[in-house]
């Protein structure tokens, strides 16, 4: 790690690699000899349209995303396209959604402003969000127009460990917190969006992968801005694009296609993930928060069981350098979300300070 730089495990804005940081700041003034920053230049010039076609190109290189899909980037974050899904999809006014945790409720409540036909096909409230509905706990509805998921939820430190079959129902998947950290088939999704903050960028933008036959277009019912197919034809600017995020992201592609792709970002974050949960698994003081077969590699939930010692534990944390380590406010405990800027030693330090915490206070 670098000098002065503390262990960020916070859930969103998270760490960004530091070799991204670090060409971002030797362009920080100026951009490939054009006197003038990526945040200054326009996004009608040929310097930023190089940007954002090599982003576009990277992006779809390291995810092996297939020709019949556009890639979007929009402002507004992934809480925006939870109006748009419904906006660009429902066309029964049906559709199915599985909550599994804060962001995929929020994203339910949401859809019923659009359709009173919106369907609770599964809920894995009952105890806590700790696991994830399985195929056959999931009543759907034959024809509906999609089915949501959050492929992987911050807050309570789930992923799904499947694709649900759904008999060509277009399976919409929320990856917010778990893109670009490991290799997934896009073909098997018609759309996949994700907030930027977590993975991929500075917060501020929402890349959306949708399949071409569902830009059907709004026909006038909503604003033009919440047009996918409109914001596909205008090469996702319509207005003036979020530039700084989109710069970003492109530096991050190069350094995950520079460090092996997604295959190698797999391998890395399971053995980062492994570490914290074996440590977790054994401890007599911390517990995990969820079933073993649903853990998240990249959010890392878990509790000592006094409310007390979990403050203690936080203050204490943070003092020695492990810092965003507190519960969301809904859930309380710790968690570490430990996404791909995430260095091993981070992890190794943090388990090594939970083992002299454990041993000092029981």
């Amino acid at each position: 790690m670098f000098k002065d730089r503390i262990y960020n495990f916070s859930a969103g804005p998270s760490m960004l690699p530091v070799e991204v940081l670090k060409k971002a700041q030797e362009e920080m003034l100026n951009y490939g000899g054009t006197g003038t920053s990526v945040m200054e230049m326009s996004h009608r010039s040929k310097a930023f349209d190089d940007i954002a076609k090599q982003t576009e190109a990277d992006f779809r290189e390291v995810m092996n995303i297939p020709d019949n899909y556009k890639v979007l980037f929009l402002q507004g974050g992934a809480t925006l396209e939870f109006a748009a899904i419904p906006m660009n999809l429902l066309k029964t006014g049906v559709a199915d959604y599985v909550r599994t945790g804060q962001f995929s409720t929020k994203c339910y409540k949401e859809a019923l402003r659009f359709s009173d036909k919106i369907h609770l096909t599964a809920s894995s409230d009952d105890k806590t969000y700790s696991y994830i509905p399985q195929q056959e706990q999931l009543d759907l509805t034959p024809g509906a127009d999609y089915l949501h998921i959050c492929y992987n939820n911050t807050v309570f430190g789930t992923k799904w460990n499947y694709i649900p079959e759904t008999d060509g129902v277009p399976i919409v998947a929320d990856m917010s917190s778990s893109i670009l950290s490991e290799p997934v088939d896009v073909s098997k999704f018609g759309v996949i969006y994700a907030g930027v903050q977590k993975n991929i960028a500075p917060a501020g933008m929402a890349v959306v992968i949708v399949r071409e036959d569902l830009l059907t277009g709004l026909e006038g019912k909503y604003p033009t801005y919440m047009d996918w197919k409109a914001q596909a034809e205008a090469g996702s600017m319509m207005n003036t694009p979020p530039c700084w995020c989109i710069y970003m992201c492109g530096l991050v592609l190069k350094w995950i296609k520079e460090n092996g792709g997604l295959e190698a970002r797999k391998a890395y974050n399971e053995k980062k993930a492994a570490i914290l949960y074996d440590f977790l698994d054994n401890s007599k003081m911390f517990k995990s928060a969820v079933e073993p077969q649903y853990r998240s590699m990249m959010n890392v939930t878990f509790v000592t069981g006094d409310d007390a010692l979990d403050k203690k534990f936080v203050a204490e944390a943070a003092e020695a350098g492990f810092v965003n380590l507190k519960g969301h406010r809904s859930v309380g405990g710790m968690r570490a979300s430990i996404y791909n800027a995430m260095p091993m030693e981070g992890v190794e330090k943090l388990v090594a300070f939970m083992k002299k915490f454990e041993e000092e206070n029981s």
